[in-house]
């Protein structure tokens, strides 16, 4: 199962998460994909409701060789609004276009967020 992990970070700890998965991943250890936001608002402005039910809906129905236009029509969305939240959801690396499709390269998408500070 392929998972990515959603933080909610400060800037300073977010370098501090990058320099300790650089080190992980020079030492040939796998390394879970992380996508960072600086606030909760942050996020969920980046990962509406409606991203998120697209975003189930690809990762539910990838045989079945979708584009914008029968994802929209499927979701009973506007075009023109299916085709920013996949252009918004491609830039956060959680939809991909493989062989003129679209994918959902996570099963799992996992979110933190801390309440106090890591030791």
């Amino acid at each position: 199962m392929r998972k990515i992990e959603v933080v909610i970070t400060t800037p300073a700890q977010a370098i501090d998460d990058f320099k300790k998965t650089w080190r992980k991943a020079e030492s040939g250890k796998a390394v879970t994909p992380t996508l960072g936001f600086g606030s909760p608002a942050e996020l969920y402005s980046a990962i509406t409701d409606k991203r998120l039910e697209l975003l189930r809906y690809v990762a539910q129905h990838e045989d079945e060789s979708l584009n914008i236009h029968q994802l929209a029509k499927a979701l009973g969305r506007n075009y023109k609004n299916v085709h920013g939240d996949v252009k918004a959801l491609e830039e956060l690396g959680l939809i991909e276009r493989s062989g003129g499709k679209l994918v959902a390269p996570f099963d799992e998408i996992e979110i933190h967020l801390g309440l106090r500070k890591a030791a």
